[in-house]
């Protein structure tokens, strides 16, 4: 694979968006092997108790009215980018470097922990 986007494709990660005449919506996809699914859908829910950034994008991701499988989908779909560039670089995955990656980059850097939603 030469994408990250063609992996997030292939495991079912990516949304399938579906439009019908003024209406467009976004679902999971049906078509992929269910194990790899499965797989990055777990390590997504388990990075929350080990990685700071990804249980913030979590807890924004829930604030914002997002179900807890949508948003460990969304954290996959981050971990799956993360994860084929370590692989592309041949470079070990280390959290303060995302960390600084993030803050740099975003035009707002995501606060941790993300401020409580009134």
């Amino acid at each position: 694979m030469d994408h990250a986007e063609e992996m997030q494709n292939f495991s079912g990660i990516a949304p399938v968006t579906k439009r019908s005449g003024k209406q467009t919506r976004a679902q999971r996809r049906w078509a992929c092997p269910k194990f790899l699914l499965q797989t990055f859908h777990e390590f997504a829910g388990c990075s929350l108790k080990k990685s700071v950034w990804a249980k913030a994008y979590y807890d924004l991701q829930r604030s914002q009215g997002k179900g807890h499988h949508t948003a460990v989908r969304t954290r996959a779909f981050k971990w799956i980018r993360i994860i084929f560039r370590c692989w592309k670089n041949r470079t070990p995955y280390d959290e303060s470097t995302y960390r600084k990656l993030l803050a740099g980059e975003c035009n707002r850097p995501m606060q941790f922990p993300p401020p409580d939603r009134a």
